[in-house]
């Protein structure tokens, strides 16, 4: 057996040695000048393009057996200069080895290295690529007795250029390595392969059913993958361009960021919050510059929706309108950074507006929804509209529930280099005063149903210009409701009985009313109150004055008083509010309760001298608990038996 075993390794080395001699002498003998102009011959017959050659040409027979081109490009288009279509640093084409023992030169496959791929489209929509196309096309019909065939094309370290000049877009593709199937044989193209585009690296393959048709602008079955770190994108469908790019089919997006997958796109996304997870599945029907998307159903931040959508561009502009049905969106995250009061603060927010971004894209959006949480509040039924165009957005809400009744209004905002001009109108019917005071207005302490109705206007660069710049008017007028925190009738008997007996401890109970009527005009900031008024069953109240919006404070003067009773004289009390909107100061006008004092009132008459009237009034407003208690000086504890300033309890701050 051993023997059997030399016997049989010398034989083995004797054919391989025979192979080699014999692959040498074939070396020796074939013509190289022949070889070169076959593969050159074979080239143009398979893709109909003439190359021309500028560099050394390499011809290898063993122990591979291939043609190596340097600096190729195609005949006919330049010089190889930044316009030409096509230009290869190295070109190599690999022969068959059976074929070439028998002294034929036919090609395996062929590899470019360093190719240079430029697509430049004229405003007639013409391209450069255009007479090659053609030249293909009748290179390639099927049914000729000389068509060549080989396996592959590989592209190694390439890269694509493509430019229009109608929509003036350019773009570079580069670090290209794909395998293209030559449809040779069959009449299917395939490519597959990576390649970096805008600094990500991205998976892709194509399939095209009928290549040669469409070549020619017939329709033909289309298949497209694209997968990368920002988006994954397939199509499939069909392709056609007899008078212009026709494509039909399933199209579906995805990706973990919008934001991320935008921003690679070109495009700022709007705000800092939301434009997370992202997924899109519908029936696209792409025709020229315009994209219809029929059947479409969108997914972002968990929010899901359904109904269509058109993409177009023209004269530049790009364009997005869309009409989409939900059952439930959460538009917390889109508004989550708007933040109009510094954190931890009564003070307005001083951040300047980021208004650097433009968005480029005309958004034209449609929304329905049977229900829309924004933060806190949860909106019911909600039909609305977005126009976005020019950097200026229109905001139209048709109807909402919210609030247990209907909101209907519309709020703009346009931008004028850093500063944000905004106008906005709504009306409020019927709805729960407690839950809207409370989410528009950082006002806890009032219940009831009522209506609402504001119409403002500012601009600014910060939440603060906007509040310094605030003109407009509101109006609020409710019924059957209360405002919580004092009982301004226990308060008014007691001090009809006892008027230096001093506000007390009024800040529990409620003050219900019947009616809430209350008038707000609003100028640079200042907001005056021209008619409050509160009918209650047992008590009546009106207030005057104004308030500071910039600085979050009230000036107000009201009066007090109990519902007159048959034969009984009725008991007016007023009052002053002032101080911060969150905790302000509520206290009796002191003279007055003093003038209804039988004891003092004579006392305070009958001293002629202001200087010594006004310390005699001190000492009274001390007994009776009015008036503002001066602020104590630093390092001081006010004093144990000081009498108590009648205060409601501080409202939350407002969000």
């Amino acid at each position: 057996m051993a023997q059997g075993i030399k016997r049989l390794g010398i034989s083995v080395a004797a054919l391989i040695a025979i192979i080699v001699i014999g692959a040498l002498v074939l070396s020796l003998l074939i013509d190289r000048g022949a070889m070169r102009q076959a593969v050159e011959s074979q080239l143009r017959a398979a893709t109909g393009l003439d190359l021309a050659v500028d560099g050394d040409i390499d011809v290898s027979v063993f122990p591979r057996s291939y043609v190596t081109f340097k600096s190729v490009r195609l005949k006919g288009n330049g010089d190889g200069g930044p316009d030409s279509a096509l230009s290869v640093e190295t070109l190599t084409a690999n022969l068959r080895l059976l074929p070439l023992l028998l002294r034929r030169f036919e090609i395996a496959d062929i590899a470019l290295i360093q190719p240079t791929i430029r697509v430049v489209r004229d405003a007639d929509g013409g391209s450069n690529w255009t007479p090659f196309i053609k030249s293909l096309t009748r290179t390639m019909k099927p049914g000729l007795d000389d068509q060549v065939s080989f396996s592959e094309i590989r592209l190694q370290d390439g890269v694509l250029s493509y430019r229009d000049d109608s929509s003036h877009v350019l773009e570079n593709i580069s670090d290209i390595d794909m395998s293209l199937a030559w449809p040779s044989i069959s009449r299917t193209f395939a490519a597959a392969g990576q390649f970096d585009w805008r600094g990500e690296r991205i998976d892709g393959s194509i399939s095209v059913n009928d290549f040669i048709s469409a070549l020619a602008g017939e329709r033909s079955g289309l298949k497209l993958r694209l997968a990368g770190a920002p988006m994954k994108i397939a199509f499939d469908g069909v392709i056609g361009n007899k008078s212009s790019l026709v494509l039909e089919g399933t199209l579906s997006a995805d990706s973990a960021s919008l934001r991320n997958a935008l921003r690679w796109a070109g495009q700022e996304p709007p705000g800092a919050g939301g434009f997370g997870r992202f997924a899109l599945k519908a029936r696209a029907n792409l025709v020229g510059p315009s994209v219809a998307l029929t059947n479409v159903n969108i997914e972002l931040d968990k929010n899901v929706a359904e109904g269509v959508m058109t993409y177009t561009v023209a004269g530049g502009h790009q364009g997005l309108q869309a009409t989409l049905a939900a059952g439930s969106i959460d538009a917390t995250p889109y508004i989550s950074t708007i933040r109009l009061l510094a954190s931890g603060a009564r003070d307005w927010n001083r951040q300047l507006f980021d208004l650097g971004s433009a968005n480029p894209v005309d958004l034209d959006v449609r929304l329905s929804a049977a229900k829309v949480v924004l933060g806190s509040s949860t909106l019911g039924r909600t039909a609305l509209s977005a126009n976005l165009r020019g950097g200026a957005l229109a905001l139209s809400v048709g109807e909402a529930q919210v609030y247990g009744g209907i909101v209907q209004g519309t709020l703009g905002v346009s931008r004028r280099d850093n500063v944000a001009n905004i106008k906005t109108q709504f009306q409020f019917r019927d709805v729960d005063l407690e839950a809207c005071a409370s989410d528009l207005l950082g006002v806890r302490n009032l219940s009831g149903r009522g209506n609402l109705s504001i119409a403002l206007e500012a601009s600014g660069s910060s939440p603060f210009g906007l509040a310094q710049s605030l003109d407009g008017s509101a109006l609020l007028t409710g019924h059957d409701g209360a405002i919580t925190g004092f009982n301004v009738e226990q308060l008014l008997k007691r001090l009809e009985r006892r008027p230096l007996s001093g506000g007390g401890n009024f800040r529990n109970g409620k003050t219900p009313f019947t009616t809430l009527n209350v008038a707000v005009r609003f100028s640079d900031g200042v907001a005056t109150a021209d008619d409050i008024r509160i009918d209650g069953p047992t008590a009546k109240i009106s207030l005057t004055g104004t308030a500071s919006v910039p600085s979050r404070e009230y000036d107000l003067k009201g009066v007090a008083s109990l519902a007159n009773t048959p034969g009984a004289p009725g008991f007016n009390l007023p009052f002053i509010v002032e101080g911060p909107w969150d905790d302000p100061l509520i206290f009796p006008d002191p003279e007055s309760l003093i003038r209804r004092s039988p004891a003092s009132a004579p006392l305070l008459d009958a001293v002629k001298d202001k200087k010594t009237r006004d310390a005699v009034r001190s000492v009274l407003e001390r007994i009776t608990g009015g008036g503002r208690k001066p602020e104590p000086e630093a390092g001081t504890e006010p004093s144990a038996d000081a009498p108590a300033t009648a205060t409601p309890d501080a409202a939350p701050k407002a969000n």
